[in-house]
């Protein structure tokens, strides 16, 4: 016993090993309920379920950032929250383009919640390693955060050039490298992310690829690509690993739990777009002037992403106020994986 507390005690990456126990066990926790009891058996979340559980999501987070705030300071809890914020905005994109991913691979609505529910698992994993990488080159290399900060500002001028197009997918490069080198099948095979289909040409029971398979690659490479752009933005708030991570998976946690809200009218939120692409450029600047000790404060950075994030919102429900909401994940009548 003397052992484990001791153990429990200890510090890893600058934060006593209790802490980090204490968020796996809430995470693990969250999953094993989502799926487990929630979502035991596959159905279709309608908007209101899916508000409900995130506001269940966004509850847990604020009492753990209450904890933060209680046993580390007032300005680590404020850092996590800020950082939390920064995440749900930029992942916001991350949504779009999900729908669009559902959309094309004709993903039915029944079945998004488990790719979105095991993607989560691959999000626990790679931000782990990105935000330790990140962590690393910081703590050797201070002067690496300008050159985030320079790619965060880059990202968000781009991301307001672009704000208009919508995502490729038939030329997307992973679903270009999936077709070439595995089997897909045309249709899906119920829940399943793999199938057993006669080969073409020998006519032996071989596995394929279902149309589900294909969405959760390409919906964990998404994953991937823009945490490209939210970890180095929460680096721009705190260089504390701890909360840079926690922050970053309660946000996501939060967001797959407001997708299906999010996907039945994704038509009304087009000029979000323009304030995420403010709120990158803000940070990219906010980190870009950390090395030379010009220090923004936490509680201005978290004010001033509220505001542009709630502005951009306001603003899109405003101008689209007349249109009927259009779901973004509308399927075809079947899924395009054909070369």
């Amino acid at each position: 016993m003397d052992m484990l507390l001791s153990a429990l005690m200890g510090d890893f990456l600058g934060t006593p090993v209790y802490f980090w126990v204490a968020f796996l066990a809430i995470v693990i926790g969250l999953l094993v309920f989502d799926l487990g009891i929630l979502n035991r058996n596959a159905h279709e979340i309608s908007a209101r379920e899916s508000l409900t559980l995130y506001a269940g999501y966004v509850f847990v987070a604020v009492l753990f950032g209450i904890w933060v705030w209680f046993s580390r300071g007032a300005e680590a809890g404020l850092e996590f929250y800020t950082g939390y914020l920064i995440e749900q905005s930029l992942a916001m994109d991350n949504m779009f383009v999900i729908a669009t991913i559902f959309g094309f691979l004709a993903i039915p609505r029944l079945y998004q919640h488990r790719v979105l529910f095991w993607g989560i698992l691959g999000v626990i994993v790679f931000r782990a390693l990105l935000i330790g990488l990140g962590a690393a080159l910081v703590h050797s290399f201070s002067w690496v955060l300008v050159l985030f900060g320079a790619f965060l500002i880059f990202t968000g001028v781009r991301l307001f050039s672009h704000q208009d197009k919508e995502p490729d997918i038939e030329a997307n490069p992973i679903l270009k490298f999936l077709r070439r080198h595995f089997r897909i099948s045309q249709h899906l095979d119920g829940k399943n992310f793999l199938t057993r289909l006669p080969d073409t040409k020998t006519g032996k029971l071989v596995t394929f690829l279902t149309p589900l398979g294909v969405a959760l690659i390409m919906v964990e490479t998404v994953d991937l690509i823009f945490a490209v752009d939210s970890v180095p933005a929460v680096f721009a708030v705190t260089q504390d690993t701890f909360i840079v991570y926690t922050s970053n998976i309660f946000a996501i946690l939060g967001l797959r739990a407001l997708y299906f809200a999010l996907a039945a009218a994704m038509n009304r939120f087009r000029y979000l777009q323009v304030s995420l692409a403010i709120v990158l450029v803000l940070i990219g600047i906010k980190v870009a002037l950390v090395p030379f000790d010009v220090k923004i404060d936490t509680f201005l950075s978290l004010a001033v992403t509220l505001g542009v994030l709630a502005g951009g919102v306001l603003y899109s429900l405003w101008k689209t106020r007349n249109e009927q909401s259009v779901s973004a994940d509308a399927q075809p009548e079947q899924g395009r994986l054909e070369p």
